[in-house]
């Protein structure tokens, strides 16, 4: 087993002290920016909670406000299993409140809060989106629904432990139907083989607002680990079809995962900003071409991504590869992409 392959299938908890052995001044301080994906829980050996967001986005970059996403995060333990997922949202908001009170500084984490709702319940999935813009108060804005799965059985499903074909079951999109009476937004979390199925899925559903994670989760391990060229041709072309739907946006980031195609987390320092800039590159540099600065975002995806960098780190690398961008573009994609999809003031 891989390397890549042995900590996706598991856990992985952050080594602080690893990645403390690379910090750098950030460049460009003042630019306002949104992170549009983050996650909080507490999980044995391996917790992320407010304190930690707060120690990461005071690494001299200009954090103004975060997006909580779905990790099954702090359900409920009582009551009807469909509203579990609500515990999530009351935890987020929680946050949220907390940072609202200006305690802690002009950060406004949690500001959104995009939360999960079991899309098999088909149309009785409504009342559990009505309980969780309850819960919310008035910062749920969507759902995440990870639907990431193989034919090779070396790549691990998602959490959801999703049936083939998924984002196509009549049933699932009665459940799908259920957002944009609410004008909700979606995130989808799914590998590269079944972007097809994204693009397929926002083609049915055009007035719903789709947010593609992680730059479209390209495989890089198990039977994909010696075929990245192919993957990355795929992937492109796959892309392209999906910029064809302007009512999906993209996450460029998620890429310090341990997803078979950086090994930065195995080596004895962490990467510079330009060496993460460096690798990155081909993937921002297609999905800014494909679909414009308008209808992307950088991510940190923290603290998942914190196996490969510092926050701050992370960040510059951003900045780098936006240098050549205008002024208007790096606005969109450090800021205004993401206050627009996720309504932020």
């Amino acid at each position: 087993m891989s390397t890549a392959t042995a900590m996706l299938g598991n856990v992985v908890p952050v080594d602080n002290a690893w990645v403390a052995k690379v910090t750098e001044e950030a460049i460009d301080p003042g630019l306002p920016i949104v992170d549009p994906h983050h996650h909080l829980w507490q999980r044995p050996g391996n917790d992320y909670l407010f304190p930690d967001l707060l120690a990461d986005t005071r690494s001299g970059h200009n954090i103004v406000a975060t997006v909580f996403v779905d990790c099954h995060s702090m359900y409920r333990k009582d009551g009807p299993s469909e509203l579990r997922c609500a515990g999530e949202t009351e935890f987020a908001n929680g946050v949220a409140a907390m940072s609202a009170s200006g305690l802690y500084g002009d950060l406004r984490a949690c500001a959104a809060i995009v939360s999960h709702v079991d899309l098999r319940l088909g149309a009785k999935a409504g009342p559990v989106f009505d309980a969780q813009i309850a819960a919310g108060n008035g910062r749920f804005v969507g759902i995440r629904y990870q639907t990431g799965l193989d034919s090779d059985p070396g790549i691990r499903a998602t959490r959801t432990n999703p049936t083939p074909g998924l984002m196509a079951d009549r049933t699932w999109r009665e459940g799908f139907a259920e957002l944009a009476r609410r004008d909700l937004t979606f995130d989808a979390w799914a590998y590269h083989p079944q972007l097809g199925e994204v693009a397929d899925l926002a083609a049915a559903f055009p007035g719903t607002s789709i947010v593609l994670d992680h730059v479209g989760g390209p495989l890089g391990y198990a039977s994909y680990a010696a075929r990245h060229d192919e993957v990355f041709a795929t992937w492109k072309k796959s892309m392209a079809e999906l910029a064809r739907r302007p009512n999906v946006t993209v996450k460029v980031g998620g890429l310090g995962m341990a997803m078979g195609w950086f090994d930065f987390y195995a080596r004895p320092a962490p990467p510079s900003s330009e060496e993460l800039a460096g690798a990155f590159k081909p993937w921002v540099e297609t999905c800014i071409e494909l679909f414009g600065a308008e209808r992307c975002m950088f991510e940190s995806n923290f603290p998942v991504d914190k196996i490969t960098s510092g926050y701050g780190v992370l960040w510059n690398a951003f900045k780098r590869l936006a240098g050549g961008a205008s002024e208007s573009e790096r606005n969109a994609l450090f800021h205004g992409t993401a206050s627009r999809i996720y309504r932020l003031a």
